[in-house]
């Protein structure tokens, strides 16, 4: 019952941090989609579920959501300007980064945020390594330039999940 009510409280923060509604159509809207989705994971084991309710790890979550959007605002100019310049400067390839997150929760969430930034596509985790398809490898150190831009994700992250 912990489970499913910690479930319930967090699908239902996101939910208000996502939409910034807070009128009686969008509470409605999301307790009802913060109880369907916390009574279809009631069978999953989601240890790190409870930690996100401290208040700690709920403020650095928040404070994650508008560092993700900015990298993905970023992210989305520099493929338009890749697209958009006359030469097309990319160079695709997949190279591997290694990651120092320990928990599951952490690595999926990395590897979600890489997939959401256009020009990366997280491809396989393997360990403590990912592998990230990218819109432009660079030839110097290709796997440490990779690895240096999950950082700016990896310290957000393990103050939520660690």
């Amino acid at each position: 019952m912990t489970k499913a009510l910690s479930a319930f409280v967090f699908c239902l923060l996101v939910w208000f941090a996502v939409t910034w509604s807070f009128d009686l159509a969008g509470i409605a809207v999301g307790v009802v989609l913060a109880a369907v989705i916390a009574y279809s994971l009631r069978d999953v084991e989601l240890e790190e579920v409870p930690l996100l309710l401290m208040p700690h790890r709920l403020f650095w979550a928040l404070a994650y959501i508008p560092v993700l959007f900015l990298y993905v605002v970023r992210a989305n100019v520099d493929v338009a300007w890749r697209v958009l310049h006359p030469a097309l400067p990319i160079r695709p390839g997949i190279v591997k980064a290694r990651t120092s997150l320990k928990t599951p929760g952490a690595r999926v969430l990395l590897a979600n945020s890489i997939t959401l930034t256009p020009g990366t596509l997280s491809v396989d985790v393997d360990g403590d390594m990912l592998y990230v398809h990218r819109i432009y490898v660079p030839e110097d150190d290709p796997d440490g330039a990779t690895e240096r831009s999950l950082e700016r994700f990896e310290g957000f992250l393990r103050r939520i999940f660690e």
